[in-house]
């Protein structure tokens, strides 16, 4: 049974259980009257330094998002509207240098000096759970579209969520098209990200469960058409150690199963990844220890558009600012640490640095002919990523945020590039109703 119908009958099935009836419809005031239109600005530079190459990528752009969420009308079927518009101005770019993927390309090597999409959803609620078709942004671990250019990516279908019973989600989706965040119309397609290769509609079903207030579990399944199926399961376990010192540990595993379907375009797939972090919390410091292998003939792929940009349907530990280390039979280990400096008397300032190492990835395994036959053998690389982030705590500024991020990828293989990588980010997040 194909996923979509599996999305569609749990949909209807919880429209159809008022023994788990919530109260989220009955508390619904009005279309107008829980309208809300949110904004954002940002500020974007972003600098690609490739060490072996001849050109590098740089850019700067100016973005505006803007967000309106109606309310729903009342009753015991509520129905509302969601829309959206988003707008990006080019600061600086030019020909050679845009190579970021921040702006819309105007298909002769330059980036538009300016570029505007919109979208909207149709949106329908009963009790607790919503369904929606239009322009929509998953997020979870099969299917996440990213933000982290101007403008946020777009998938085209329908998505339904369901929080009928305590602690639980459920949730499933149907796309057809998509409009990635480099992008202005919204007929794009998915594609396999490390293969290169565009397949067909995209189907998800999952949710997750929090079994216990330290205990969380999720699990997932989706269909790309004709590349893969694909299977995720999560555990969270979270133990205080000393409530007084601000002391917890902890544990979250993740495992991907990904095999193959349809016509198969990007090849035979047989690939098992899987991570595990535990994170030491105390006080104001967090330090992460990570480990993470792919098993199989393929690296460990995910979702791409069709502007060339990778998304964030990769909820593994490894998976870093510039690289993924999801190479074929690839083992990584990271080491974290983050600080919150609101305990050491600067609120709002906070700092995240971690550092990578790849090895063992086996270029040998992957068949001939095959789109991921561009690793060699035994190819080894590492990765440090800097993050500082700073937001405004009072006045008229508030919220403001500035952020740079910084990272650096060497490597000794041929799937990648030594890079240099080099984000600044202002946003200001503010509310128009």
């Amino acid at each position: 049974m194909k996923i979509r119908h599996l999305a569609l009958q749990s949909a209807g099935l919880a429209l159809c259980c008022p023994l788990l009836a919530g109260a989220g419809q009955e508390e619904a005031r009005g279309f107008i009257e829980d309208s809300r239109i949110n904004a954002l600005v940002r500020n974007y530079y972003r600098n690609n330094d490739y060490r072996d190459r001849d050109k590098d990528g740089r850019e700067w752009a100016q973005g505006l998002q803007l967000d309106y969420r109606s309310g729903y009308t009342p009753g015991p079927l509520g129905f509302g509207l969601d829309a959206h518009a988003y707008f990006a101005t080019k600061l600086d770019s030019g020909g050679g240098r845009a190579r970021t993927q921040l702006l819309v390309s105007d298909g002769a090597g330059h980036s538009r000096d300016e570029s505007a999409t919109a979208g909207a959803a149709l949106k329908m609620r009963w009790s607790n759970t919503e369904l929606k078709y239009g322009d929509l942004r998953p997020q979870n671990p099969v299917l996440a579209l990213a933000d982290s250019r101007i403008m946020p990516a777009t998938a085209s279908g329908f998505a339904f969520t369901s929080r009928e019973a305590e602690g639980l989600l459920v949730e499933g989706g149907h796309f057809t098209a998509a409009r990635d965040f480099n992008q202005t119309g919204h007929r794009g397609g998915f594609y396999a990200g490390y293969a290169g290769v565009e397949g067909g509609d995209v189907d998800y079903l999952g949710g997750t469960y929090q079994v216990h207030p330290q205990i969380g579990l999720s699990l997932y399944s989706a269909r790309y058409e004709d590349l893969w199926r694909q299977h995720h399961v999560n555990l969270n376990l979270d133990q205080p150690l000393d409530a007084d010192a601000y002391r917890s540990l902890n544990l979250d595993l993740n495992l991907y199963r990904s095999l193959d379907d349809g016509q198969a375009l990007a090849g035979d797939i047989a690939t098992t990844a899987w991570s595990a972090a535990l994170a030491l919390k105390s006080g104001p410091q967090t330090f992460t220890l990570a480990h993470q292998r792919i098993h199989g003939n393929q690296p460990f792929d995910y979702l791409a558009l069709g502007g060339g940009g990778f998304h964030d349907s990769i909820y593994l530990a490894n998976s870093s600012l510039i690289a993924d280390f999801n190479g074929p039979g690839e083992r990584s280990w990271s080491l974290g640490y983050k600080l919150d400096f609101a305990p050491l008397g600067m609120p709002g300032l906070s700092l995240n640095t971690r550092y990578i190492r790849g090895s063992h990835v086996d270029g040998r395994r992957v068949p001939v002919g095959s789109p991921y036959r561009y690793y060699a053998d035994n190819e080894k690389h590492w990765e440090r990523d800097i993050d500082v982030r700073y937001v405004l705590q009072t006045g008229p500024a508030k919220d403001l945020s500035l952020t740079l991020r910084q990272g650096t990828h060497r490597i000794r293989g041929t799937s990648d590039g030594n890079v240099d990588h080099i984000r600044l980010i202002t946003e200001y997040p503010f509310s128009l109703l």
